[in-house]
């Protein structure tokens, strides 16, 4: 399958990239070559073979979560060490940025 440089910047817009045309050609090259290789895996008869989810025979080994309480003591020097706090709450830094509403 054979992308052009308007297909590539359709997908570089979706991506929300900004692509020179030099990289434009470069990607349209790459691209074709990864989706003619995709066609040709397609064509392969997969009839009766076993999905693999995967090869290593590890196993996702998962504990349950468990509380644990602790003495008031640890709990006070954990606040009595925090930089900024509320009473018993702790502040710290905003992990999510606002969202401003235009």
């Amino acid at each position: 399958m054979k992308l052009n440089t308007d297909q590539i910047q359709q997908i570089a817009t979706l991506a929300r990239l900004e692509l020179n045309e030099k990289e434009k050609a470069m990607y349209a090259e790459q691209l074709s070559v990864v989706l003619d290789y995709i066609e040709m895996l397609n064509e392969v008869n997969t009839d009766g073979v076993v999905e693999t989810c995967q090869v290593t025979g590890l196993e996702d080994v998962v504990r349950e979560d468990k509380v644990q309480e602790a003495s008031e003591e640890i709990k006070q020097k954990l606040i009595n060490s925090f930089p900024e706090k509320m009473g018993k709450l702790l502040k710290v830094k905003a992990v999510f940025d606002s969202i401003d509403e235009d």
